[in-house]
């Protein structure tokens, strides 16, 4: 039998609830990502770390604001550097972990009203490798 399953669009339609946007350990940036927002924003690349982000580990992530999303999200205008948006952002929820975890897409599932649950991991590993795929490229022009 043929899969209903072929399409991003078959798996997650984004609600625009921001969700995404809190707190889950926080958003990894890239210094690619970093050079871009501050360039984004005006903001010096040095000053820019100093000042947006957190140390996690070895790597940066954004800081959360005062109510517990990222420091750039509005409620209002949702995410304020959506066009400079950090790969992580980009990727989500076709993130690279699920192609070898596929169980967490449930666990996301639950926290993101837009991703449809319990879906055949042969499709889901298919659809997120290539999304994966398609980001990966479309970062490296």
């Amino acid at each position: 039998m043929d899969s209903k399953y072929k399409t991003p669009a078959d798996i997650f339609k984004c609600q625009l609830c921001g969700d995404c946007c809190n707190g889950f350990g926080g958003t990894y940036v890239t210094d690619r990502d970093i050079l871009k927002i501050a360039s984004f924003i005006n903001a010096d690349p040095t000053t820019f770390v100093a000042k947006y982000c957190d140390q996690s580990g070895s790597r940066h992530v954004l800081t959360l604001g005062t109510n517990g999303s990222c420091i750039f999200f509005d409620t209002e205008k949702q995410c304020t550097i959506h066009p400079v948006k950090p790969y992580m952002c980009k990727a989500w929820p076709y993130i690279k972990t699920i192609i070898k975890n596929p169980e967490n897409w449930n666990i996301m599932a639950s926290a993101c009203p837009g991703i449809k649950k319990d879906i055949p991991y042969k499709d889901l590993k298919q659809i997120v490798a290539l999304e994966s795929q398609k980001l990966d490229n479309l970062e490296n022009l």
